[in-house]
Order: structure tokens, then sequence, then C-alpha cells
């Protein structure tokens, strides 16, 4: 009897297990968004992810959100503006040189509509490539007329243009407040921050919030910050929770619930020319991300209602 009495009482201990609770939260979520069918918007919704300190995740949320909110029913197209061309890899875009991207469009050789690539990722995503050579385009638009407004015009051209529509335009950032960075800020509507949750997280977020102010005073009165989101979450470090925390009491109104974490996943799916909605769609960052698509677009749909009342 106490032998049988010890072994319930070991796997009662075993069910209470951090382990055992964190598989039995993430199996919850996944049944909640198996159910989940987010509202698309009436118009376009135009975001620019950026944040110029480096390494906070800012391509790895592009493309996740992307492909999220394709998978969700969404027409998405990611625009890659960082010379670096990660977030073309991640999608499975070629963007070898010679291949037309969007340096070909900023420079005034093509429109928009004839460098898109779709993705072989699930759902109706888009990528507009980047290569090497957008490392000179902010040297050549320089001299260029309304310099700062080549990729809106571009944009505009595209919707205006497209026998289908686009829900969602995301324009990843080079980590800079350069011409290229610019071009975004006017050509967007929405500012989306990723913010990583370690020391130094709010440094140079400042600057960032002042050039998004002068660039909406100045040439984009549409333009705010609308998404703040936490990433690289360690729920374990003390210094994770204090920084959440922190960024939550500067912006409540900005930033998501949800949270992603820091997780191997997440790291292993770019290597795989994949994002990890894709790579692995059960695992906690893809879930992490698909609720954090999900919000995306319910904020969006509420914002939509005030501003029609």
């Amino acid at each position: 009897m106490k032998h049988s009495e010890n072994s319930l009482a070991g796997v009662s201990n075993a069910n209470d297990s951090p382990l055992a609770r964190e598989l039995a939260n993430l199996t919850s979520r996944r049944k909640i968004l198996a159910d989940v069918a987010p509202p698309l918007p009436a118009f376009t919704r135009i975001l620019t992810v950026s944040n110029q300190k480096g390494g906070v995740g800012k391509t790895t949320t592009t493309v996740n959100l992307a492909a999220a909110l394709a998978r969700l029913g969404a027409r998405v197209l990611v625009i890659d503006l960082d010379p670096q061309g990660n977030a073309s890899t991640a999608l499975g875009i070629d963007h070898h040189e010679g291949v037309p991207g969007i340096y070909d469009v900023l420079i005034g050789d093509a429109k928009l509509s004839d460098v898109i690539q779709a993705s072989p990722e699930q759902g109706d995503i888009f990528c507009a490539p980047s290569n090497i050579n957008l490392a000179g385009a902010e040297i050549e638009l320089v001299d260029a007329e309304r310099r700062e407004f080549v990729l809106r015009a571009a944009i505009h051209t595209l919707l205006t243009d497209s026998s289908a529509p686009f829900h969602y335009v995301f324009i990843d950032c080079p980590p800079s407040l350069g011409l290229l960075t610019l071009n975004a800020f006017v050509a967007a509507r929405e500012v989306l921050i990723p913010i990583q949750c370690e020391y130094y997280a709010l440094e140079g977020l400042s600057q960032l919030l002042k050039t998004i102010e002068r660039v909406s005073a100045n040439t984009n009165p549409n333009l705010r910050v609308s998404t703040i989101l936490l990433t690289m979450f360690d729920a374990r470090t003390r210094l994770a929770n204090e920084v959440a925390d922190d960024v939550r009491t500067h912006f409540p109104e900005l930033v998501l619930s949800s949270v992603i974490p820091r997780a191997v996943r997440v790291s292993e799916a770019p290597s795989y020319g994949q994002t990890v909605v894709s790579y692995d769609p059960t695992s906690v960052g893809a879930i992490s991300y698909i609720e954090a698509a999900v919000e995306i677009a319910q904020r969006g749909a509420v914002d939509a209602q005030q501003g029609a009342q």
C-alpha cells in the first residue's frame, strides 16, 4: 500500500514540475490558436520594423510575424531594406547579386511589382529581396529629388495597381537611422519596435523616438509607434523580468502582452531558409510569434473601429 502511495506521489510531483507545467501551458496555447481567425484589415497596414540597436531580433520578428499572418489568411509583403538580406534568406527568397531587388526599385530601374517574389512559406507571403548592392543605395540617393519619398511612391504604385490587395506590408530596416530607414518611416503608417529583454534594452530608444517624431512632424503625419514587442525573453532570469517591467511601465499602451522567448528553434530556422513558424510550428517560439501576430491584427481592428466612430 505504501509503495502504491509513493508511486502516486511520484506521478503527482512529476506533473507539478516546471517542465510539466510548461508543456501543459504550451499545449493549451496551441489549442487556443487553432481556433483563432483574426480580422483582416480593411486597408493595407504598412509597418516599419526598426531599432538601430543591433541583435534585438528585428529581422526575425519581421519574417515570423509576416509568416504567421499569412498562415492566418492575410496577404503579406515583406520589403527587405537591410543590405545583409537576412529577411530574404529567412523567407527562402533568391537574392544573390544580379537578381532584381529593392535596390533596383530605389534607384528607379524597376517597379516594386517587377521584383517581388512569392515565398515558399505557407500562405500568401511575398518578398522584395535585398542584395549587397543595397549598401550603396544611400550614397546614390543623396542627390535624388525627393529622396526620402522613393519607397513611399513605389509602394503606393504597387498597392494601386495590384489586382489582389495586400493586407500587410512589413519593411525590415537596417540597424541604423540613415536614408534607407528614413525612406521606410516616410512610407509606413506604423512603427513596430522589437526590444531585447537584456541590459541596455532602452539604450538608443529615445533617439529612435525623436527621429520618428521629426518624420511625423515634417514628412509623414500619419506615422506613429503602434507596437513594441519584447524579444529574447528568459523568464528564469531576474534581469529579463525587470527589463520587461521597465518597458511596460514606460510604454503601457504600446507593449504587446505576447512575449518572444529566447528559444533554440527560433535561432535554427534561418539556417534552413525558413521562419520558425514554418520550421517548427508547434514550438514555443512559433506559438509566441503567432500569438503576437493575432494580437497585432486584433489591435488594428480595434483602432479601425475607434477611427470610424
